[in-house]
């Protein structure tokens, strides 16, 4: 399996300077491959663009200090870049055109293959560049053993540190999915809670007001401050170091959760969410792009991969409506938080009801066959003595407190 390990980077102020002069070459190598392509009357292929590379540093010289593989992959970030359009614009979005990259948008540097090295100097570990030297790296976790190191990306963070991001292939054999899943979960995110699944574990949103807090009073001091100077730069840094602690909170409550169904259950089915349209859509915006529910899904779904546990996306559209005993849809606003269903009676909390339903929808998408046993009951109760629905109402239960307490905590 592919995996990308962060560590940060001390290089000496001598190391900083060469590394800040690569990655503007490199930015200015993007913008000259962008020009070129907008040039052209039919965009070539990637590699006929690489081919012109030794023929630019003749007269280029700034080039000839950068590592040819890194160059390479100069030229593979636009055609990235333009394929993402071309994907996008396939989808019914309405897209433009690439734009030059100004110094404050272009902060990396990628080596493909060869050109680095992790080294042991002096007793402490560095991380060897071609053409710029051997830099000082923590290495707060190893290694696998088993692990080949694919590529390496320098990038300097807006707080001003850089940090290394180690692309590894692990030679190792992944769980092999059962064929008949005992565990099974469905998913339904929210802005409140969080995740309430079918097995009537309910996950508060974590709150991080505090965080907000810090970064909006240290963003309107950057907002008094003169824009260029010495106090505006150091107070620029300050809100990008509060940015950077928020988002590393958020992720640490995201990698937490996902781990936890990922290790628990044989099969979890969620919501196959537009993000991205979500948070487009006016009001309440800023709790939906805070939620980060795509970057949920994502760790989600790499996880179950590697736990070996099925991962289902369904199609979101109606879960909420739908009776999850008889599939009569009922139109309810959004402050209504209980499902009660005028065709059966069924009665249940509105996000369990979308659970059940995307649990349902996971299982049949799937095609596999699960356990008699699972508390589920095939994520159809037919009233409201059903296994699974005696969990959800019995608010009160102090296993589930427990348990979403367990998990909010981890």
């Amino acid at each position: 399996m592919h995996y990308n390990y962060k560590y940060r980077l001390d290089p000496p102020e001598a190391l900083t300077e060469t590394l800040l002069h690569h990655v503007d070459t490199c930015r200015q190598l993007y913008n000259h491959v962008l020009y070129e392509l907008n040039e052209a009357d039919e965009i070539p292929a990637r590699y006929k663009i690489q081919g012109t590379l030794p023929d630019l540093k003749s007269w280029w010289d700034d080039l000839n200090d950068v590592h040819s593989k890194v160059l390479q992959m100069v030229v593979k970030r636009v055609y990235d870049n333009l394929s993402t359009l071309k994907t996008q614009k396939e989808n019914g979005r309405a897209v433009g055109m690439l734009k030059w990259k100004p110094p404050r948008e272009y902060r990396s540097l990628t080596y493909n293959q060869s050109g680095f090295e992790l080294k042991n100097t002096s007793g402490r570990p560095t991380l060897w560049l071609s053409k710029i030297g051997e830099i000082p790296i923590t290495l707060h976790r190893d290694i696998p053993e088993n692990a080949i190191i694919k590529q390496v990306t320098v990038k300097q963070e807006p707080t001003g540190e850089w940090v290394a991001t180690f692309g590894i292939d692990v030679d190792e054999d992944t769980p092999e999915k059962p064929g008949k899943p005992e565990r099974v979960v469905g998913i339904d995110v929210g802005i409140l809670k969080y995740v309430h699944d079918t097995d009537g574990t309910t996950v508060e949103s974590p709150d991080f007001s505090d965080e907000r807090e810090r970064l909006e009073r240290a963003q309107r001091k950057l907002s008094r401050k003169e824009h260029s100077s010495n106090n505006w730069e150091q107070q620029r840094r300050t809100v990008a170091q509060r940015h950077a602690d928020l988002k590393r909170k958020r992720r640490d409550f995201l990698h937490k959760l996902s781990n936890y169904y990922a290790r628990e259950y044989d099969l979890v089915a969620v919501e196959d969410l537009d993000s991205k349209g979500l948070v487009e859509l006016p009001g309440n915006s800023r709790n939906r792009a805070g939620a980060s529910w795509g970057a949920f899904l994502r760790m989600l779904e790499y996880k179950c991969e590697r736990e070996g546990t099925h991962f289902v996306a369904v199609n979101p559209r109606g879960t909420t409506k739908e009776c999850a005993s008889c599939g009569i849809e009922t139109d309810k606003p959004l402050w209504v938080r209980e499902h009660s269903c005028p065709g059966c009676g069924f009665e249940a909390d509105r996000d369990a009801n979308a659970a059940w339903n995307i649990l349902s929808r996971g299982l049949k998408q799937l095609g596999v066959g699960h356990s008699e046993s699972t508390s589920v009951e095939t994520a159809l109760p037919t009233d409201t003595d059903s296994v699974s629905a005696k969990r959800v109402m019995e608010a009160g239960s102090p296993t589930l407190k427990e348990r979403a307490t367990t998990v909010a905590s981890e």
